[in-house]
């Protein structure tokens, strides 16, 4: 759950999730220095929720796994309703 504490992690765990793309890439999408987009890589490779695989001079990143693109959908529905401003859990449709 620390990756999810900040969030930058949390758009940098988002874009991944749509797919695979280097630090320059990344900063482009998310609108973060190359710089402080490396740094939390580092950190999100260290918990183990993203990957890198160097391409010739460039190193691009993934999400871990399937699981870690379902923590996050996890993480979004429960936090989105806050967001909006919903003071109650909302029902989950059947």
């Amino acid at each position: 759950m620390q990756a999810l504490a900040t969030p930058s992690r949390v758009r940098i765990l988002g874009r991944l999730r749509e797919s695979a793309c280097s630090v320059g890439e990344l900063a482009e999408a998310i609108g973060m220095e190359q710089s402080a987009v490396s740094h939390q890589l580092r950190l999100l490779r260290h918990l183990g929720l993203v990957v890198g695989e160097r391409q010739g001079r460039r190193i691009v990143y993934a999400l871990h796994d399937s699981h870690v693109a379902d923590l996050l959908d996890q993480a979004v529905f429960h936090i989105e309703p806050l967001r909006l401003g919903y003071p109650e859990p909302i029902e989950e449709a059947s």
